[in-house]
């Protein structure tokens, strides 16, 4: 799907799309994300969840994401609802509900990814009630360096995955996968990153210990980053975020199922420009002191 994307002219690919939104196609599904990538690194991903099923994008921009030539295009793509971090937004997430909730606040005032993670769940709680004015059946929080991978349905589709979880299931757990990175001049990490670290939750437990040294070469963390997974959550009254991997109910607590063969392939810091774009962003100086202090 995604073999072309590398072209220098790969956006000229994606003009005229016509994935239809027809309301009668279910479930409909809705990725939510903050993301201030490149169009180049974007329209890839949006193109690969239309073709396994995604219909709506509601994506928060900044930075790259939100300049005009960037901007322009996507909102050209039918099911794309941008929205622009401006200062009638974060007045309005000020005034949130989760904005006051004691699980937020010890994020509250630190840098960096404390700071994003405060900014993906009031997003998040925004694209909850903008998937319910859309009719949407699912909404899952993805980030651009993120692709979904239904394997085990019946077909290589997220909707048939979904329209098989039965209906009293509320949220679904895909578990995650991180790329493992063998050279330094990736320029395309969806087409050239090709091997994967398996999470824990989809090896057999004398694996995962009895490679446990192995695999982690001398890091303490089996994945560099998280390894939680991420959810799919059926779009519902009483739901708010649960950090940006998880959503909840203020009325009930959701039943949940984790997925034995999907997954989120995680495309972790495939280019060293993506650890440093990410210290810059947030003013954190490259100290071990600053690591700890910036970074969960």
């Amino acid at each position: 799907i995604l073999g072309r994307s590398a072209s220098s002219h790969g956006i000229s690919l994606y003009r005229g799309w016509s994935f239809d939104s027809d309301t009668a196609i279910t479930p409909k599904i809705c990725i939510t994300g903050s993301t201030s990538a490149s169009l180049h690194q974007i329209l890839p991903w949006l193109y690969y969840h239309k073709v396994i099923g995604v219909s709506h994008f509601i994506l928060f921009v900044e930075g790259e994401a939100a300049k005009p030539a960037v901007t322009s295009v996507l909102e050209s793509i039918r099911g794309v609802k941008i929205i622009f971090r401006t200062k009638e937004l974060k007045e309005q997430q000020d005034r949130s509900r989760i904005w006051n909730e004691t699980w937020l606040s010890g994020f509250f005032y630190k840098p960096c990814n404390y700071e994003l993670f405060v900014k993906q769940s009031l997003n998040m709680e925004m694209a909850i009630v903008m998937a319910r004015e859309a009719g949407m059946d699912w909404i899952i929080h993805l980030d651009t360096d993120e692709l979904i991978h239904p394997a085990g349905a019946r077909e290589y589709s997220l909707r048939r995955l979904l329209l098989d979880v039965p209906d009293n299931v509320d949220m679904v757990i895909f578990p995650n996968y991180e790329s493992s990175v063998e050279r330094d001049d990736i320029k395309d990490p969806f087409t050239e990153v090709s091997m994967f670290k398996k999470n824990y939750d989809h090896l057999p437990k004398d694996t995962y210990f009895g490679l446990y040294k192995e695999a982690t070469r001398g890091n303490p963390n089996y994945f560099l980053t998280y390894g939680n997974g991420k959810s799919a959550a059926r779009v519902q009254e009483h739901m708010r975020p649960n950090g940006a991997h998880r959503w909840h109910n203020y009325m009930k607590t959701p039943n949940e199922i984790k997925l034995e063969e999907a997954a989120i392939l995680h495309y972790t810091y495939t280019k060293f420009s993506d650890l440093t774009s990410r210290r810059d962003r947030c003013g954190c100086k490259p100290t071990k002191e600053d690591v700890k202090r910036c970074f969960i």
